[in-house]
């Protein structure tokens, strides 16, 4: 079902990879979106991606960690695009290594993204949300939440997640809003090809070793995290709040 073409959708991370790939299907389906990354330009292409599709988006700027350009941001989707319907929390980075090898920056920098940034996104777009009876925010967490080696501040950061969308299903459910989450499991982005760079195995390689150990017998798509998305911001999916979806090509969790 085509949604309402005046509904808005914010979508962060979305210049490249599962967030390129969630902002181009929201479009498909009938919203506006808003393509915001920390590098206004790198969101661009994306952008008219969308508008020769028929659609209609807009770049914005933001550093989801930083609460004055998020307010500023969510503004400006508000006035330029239109209020907003959906979030799609999905700005990520990583700095792997091992707990004797991390650093403080390293801890605080992953926290600052997606736990800090998915915050500050959702408290500002709230207001517009509940004002209206209707909205639909979807925070991507992981498999990592489970635990991976060498991960330990991205995995608390993404299990940090499953507990902060549970806790805003139960506050904002009677305002009309859902919130969930998903968990990909592996997704071929640039985020797994640095990976694979970083621990010295071509990522054709990487692909296939992961894909071994995968009931499905492949590796993730960001369009398979986007079809996801599409039905959490559903008109249908009105009932379904709080859960995680592992999308992982098998039972992960």
């Amino acid at each position: 079902m085509t949604t309402t073409p005046t509904r808005t959708a914010v979508v962060t991370g979305a210049a490249r990879g599962i967030g390129a790939g969630v902002a181009k299907r929201l479009a498909a389906d009938g919203f506006a979106v808003a393509v915001l990354d920390l590098d206004e330009a790198a969101g661009k292409p994306v952008v008219e991606a969308i508008e020769s599709a028929g659609g209609r988006a807009l770049a914005v700027g933001v550093d989801v960690s930083d609460e004055a350009a998020v307010q500023a941001g969510v503004e400006r989707v508000a006035e330029q695009l239109g209020e907003p319907s959906v979030l799609v929390n999905n700005a990520g980075i990583i700095r792997d290594n091992l707990l004797f090898r991390m650093t403080a920056d390293d801890w605080d920098a992953v926290m600052g993204v997606h736990l800090r940034g998915s915050f500050l996104m959702s408290r500002a777009v709230q207001g517009y949300m509940t004002k209206a009876g209707w909205g639909r925010i979807v925070n991507l967490s992981s498999t990592s939440a489970l635990g991976n080696r060498g991960q330990a501040n991205y995995s608390a950061a993404k299990a940090g997640l499953q507990g902060f969308t549970k806790t805003l299903a139960i506050e904002l459910g009677k305002f009309g809003v859902t919130v969930n989450a998903i968990a990909p499991g592996f997704i071929e982005t640039e985020m797994t090809a640095a990976t694979a760079e970083r621990i010295g195995v071509p990522f054709e390689e990487f692909k296939k070793g992961a894909a071994a150990q995968i009931p499905v017998a492949r590796t993730g798509l960001p369009e398979d995290i986007a079809h996801a998305v599409s039905f959490f911001a559903s008109e249908g999916a009105g009932f379904v709040s709080g859960q995680v979806l592992y999308v992982a090509g098998g039972p992960t969790a």
